[in-house]
This record gives C-alpha cells, sequence and structure tokens, in this order.
C-alpha cells in the first residue's frame, strides 16, 4: 500500500519554483550517486520544467552527470526534432550542455509508426538498464495539466488502467492523438515524485487534487501514490488560488 508521504511547499512565483526545484534534483542526484552510485529521473515537459533544467546546466558543478541517467515520463508522437517534442525541449535546455554519455539518455521514439512497438521498446529498455532489480526511478518530476492530467494520463484514457506494464502508447481521444507515457505502475515504484505546478489555469485542479480524500481516475494526478517514496508539490501563488 502507498505511504502516501506528501509535502507541499507554496513559492511566490514561477521562478521560486524553478529555483528550489533545481535544488531538489539535485539533492536527490547526491543522494542516489551516494547510495546506488547512479541516478535515475524521468523528465517531464513544459515550460516551468524547462526553466528548471536550464538552471541545473548552469549549475553543473553540483553533480556527476556521467552517472545520470535520463529519463522520459511521455512523449508527443512527433520527431525528436520537432517544437513540441519533450525531448528536443530537455534537449536544449539541459542535455546538449553537460556531459552526459549518449547511451544514459534514452528517448522516447514518438516518431515510430508502430507506437505500441516503441512503448514496448522503452519498457524494455528500462527493463535492460536496471537488470535483475525492478525499474524503479529516483525521482520522477511531474507537471500538472488543467484537466488534472499527469505525464499523458488523461482522464477516461486507457492507460489509468494498466496495472503491470510500465510505458504504454495511450490513445488521448481529447486530443486526436497517441502519446507514449509511463504508467502508474512505473511512477508509483519511484523512490521520489516532484510536481511542479505553475500559474493560475492550474488552481482549479490543484485544488480538486488536493482536497480528495479518495483518489480518483477522473483526476489522473491523485492516482500517483507512491509505494513506498515521498510526493513534493512545489506551488507558486497562482497556483493556490482557490484553495483555502
Amino acid at each position: 500500500m502507498p505511504t502516501r508521504r506528501t509535502e507541499l511547499v507554496l513559492l511566490r512565483d514561477a521562478r521560486a519554483v524553478a529555483t528550489l526545484a533545481c535544488s531538489e534534483i539535485v539533492r536527490c542526484a547526491q543522494v542516489a550517486l551516494a547510495e546506488r552510485g547512479e541516478f535515475h529521473v524521468a523528465l517531464s515537459g513544459g515550460t516551468t520544467p524547462r526553466a528548471v533544467y536550464e538552471r541545473i546546466a548552469r549549475a553543473s558543478w553540483l553533480t556527476d552527470f556521467a552517472r545520470w541517467h535520463v529519463w522520459f515520463g511521455d512523449e508527443r508522437c512527433v520527431p525528436p526534432d520537432h517544437e513540441v517534442s519533450n525531448f528536443r525541449m530537455a534537449s536544449e535546455a539541459l542535455l546538449a550542455h553537460i556531459a552526459i554519455a549518449p547511451d544514459h539518455v534514452h528517448r522516447m521514439r514518438g516518431e515510430a509508426r508502430d507506437l505500441d512497438a516503441a512503448a514496448a521498446d522503452y519498457e524494455r529498455e528500462l527493463r535492460t538498464v536496471f537488470a535483475a532489480r525492478e525499474p524503479r526511478f529516483d525521482l520522477v518530476l511531474l507537471g500538472l495539466g488543467a484537466d488534472a492530467h499527469t505525464a499523458s494520463l488523461f482522464p477516461g484514457s486507457p492507460a489509468l488502467d494498466e496495472r503491470s506494464r510500465l510505458v504504454v502508447a495511450n490513445r488521448v481521444d481529447k486530443l486526436a492523438s497517441t502519446r507514449i507515457t509511463l504508467t502508474l505502475p512505473a511512477i508509483n515504484a519511484a523512490r521520489r515524485a516532484l510536481f511542479l505546478v505553475v500559474g493560475p489555469d492550474k488552481a482549479e485542479a490543484l485544488n480538486s487534487v488536493l482536497s480528495l480524500e479518495v483518489p480518483t481516475p477522473a483526476l489522473p494526478a491523485s492516482l500517483v501514490e507512491l509505494r513506498e517514496g515521498a510526493t513534493t508539490w512545489i506551488v507558486d501563488r497562482g497556483a493556490m488560488s482557490k484553495i483555502g
């Protein structure tokens, strides 16, 4: 059963959120490198994470990127150089500026014609890299959509029912598209989850998720309940404007 270890940190604005998130990610990396010799992080897309990644790149002396493994929480079904690609954003903001081995950057193949096969390949890569161990991220970065989706786990989408696979191609009818995404079993196995939520457009969703007593698939972010690790919500005043 999940431990329900959850922390809420309220900050004044997006800049403060990005600054603290940068510090938390580096701290998680330091702990993982000291205890296990490598750091496995799943990145998210979006404007707020980009600012975080840029800060990490500027503070590269604080961690040993050679021992990082970078994964992705989800990916749109576009080529890696497309303007909405999560991989492209992470590359421009972080990966192109740090000393990380190419085979330690694990990209979802959003451009694949067979997206189910691409998802299966990504899960196979996860299991291969972790070898005999259960695939378990040291940190998963997550965002929150106005509809309370996180990663590419949207309300009403079939991936919410997944109980065994770690990665799936998830059809999102409201967007008339399919995305590759980590599933709840993969996310909830993580040692730490970090939600970054900024702006008044997220306020209704944040209030709905945090006020729940019982998680519901209608609000997918509420289903993030780590089995053993802790979840931290770092939010700004705009996102908290509907709470209290």
